[in-house]
């Protein structure tokens, strides 16, 4: 997040903070920062403040910076739809859900926006299409099998991601359909008009950074030609890739993109098709779909300072 503010040519870094890590020197965007304890952030001093504290600890500091002054930007869930923050949402007027290709309109103008999470974004991408369509079977099961890197666990240190046993493993986690990410998915897919269940077992890949979705929908009838939809959905969109071939991490690493394709599922009785979704988590998936969201409440070409 520092790194991508730091090398916008229309933003200018004006202070980070980390709690854990307060007093500590870092190099960010080719310039050193000096990291303050949050509490003694100069919210003040900001026209757009992106918080990416903890779940459960951001919406304070959302409250506070907006009444500060500044626009936000919440990474975390807690303002997200589906996590039961109705009563502060009322008091900012709208808090718009920043997956910026569907909701930019809402985005722009307004004083506080939820940035999706990681999964979300891959999922709802590549779902979209259809359900805009009607073309997903209602009731069905929409099944998201997804793998991410272990960047979308944070920088809290835990025995599990360490090398050792990361490397030369791969495992589910959060098994049982209760991952945190379902809520907002599920929300969203409502607004969408969707009817149906979503399946979603996550994996933990033993890579840096990425997201790689599988995602099985049945449709209500054959489509002849399943990338129409994505491309007609998406024509004109910098930061989606509707792609002939099957994505793979080493074409999102490090770019502000969903990268997609679609195929018809063959053997089956009920008209079914597979998405591929790819990003980058930590770019696309937080920061850089953040930073582009950014560039909406202010104006700004939707591009500028994003890797693409």
């Amino acid at each position: 997040m520092c790194a991508l503010v730091a090398r916008h040519p229309a933003m200018e870094l004006a202070f980070a903070t980390a709690n854990s890590r307060a007093g500590e020197r870092v190099r960010v965007g080719g310039r050193e920062l000096t990291l303050l304890a949050t509490d003694d952030a100069r919210l003040d001093q900001a026209e757009l403040i992106f918080s990416a504290l903890p779940h459960g600890a951001s919406a304070q500091w959302v409250a506070a910076a907006h009444g500060a002054g500044a626009k936000v930007i919440d990474l975390s869930n807690d303002l997200r739809p589906g996590n039961g923050a109705q009563a502060a949402l009322a008091s900012y007027g709208r808090v718009p859900y920043g997956l910026t290709e569907l909701k930019r309109d809402e985005v722009a103008g307004a004083s506080v926006v939820a940035n999706p999470g990681c999964y979300p974004t891959a999922m709802l991408i590549a779902l979209a299409p259809l359900l805009a369509r009607g073309l997903v079977v209602p009731g069905a099961t929409v099944n998201v099998s997804a793998a991410s890197g272990v960047t979308g666990a944070g920088a809290s240190p835990k025995p599990e991601l360490l090398f050792a046993e990361v490397a030369e493993d791969f495992r589910a986690y959060a098994v049982g359909n209760e991952h945190r990410h379902l809520n907002e998915t599920r929300a969203v897919v409502r607004e969408l008009g969707g009817d149906v269940d979503i399946l979603f077992t996550p994996h933990l890949l033993p890579v840096a950074r990425g997201i790689l979705a599988t995602i099985t929908v049945p449709v209500v009838e054959r489509v002849s030609n399943p990338l129409s939809l994505w491309r007609e959905m998406y024509a004109g969109e910098p930061f989606v890739e509707v792609s002939e071939t099957m994505p793979s991490l080493r074409d999102v690493v490090h770019r502000n993109v969903v990268r997609v394709s679609a195929v018809q599922a063959a053997g089956v009785r009920q008209p079914t098709l597979i998405v591929i979704a790819a990003i980058d988590n930590l770019v696309k998936g937080a920061a850089g779909q953040a930073v582009q969201n950014g560039n909406v409440l202010f104006g700004f070409e939707e591009t500028t300072g994003l890797p693409a």
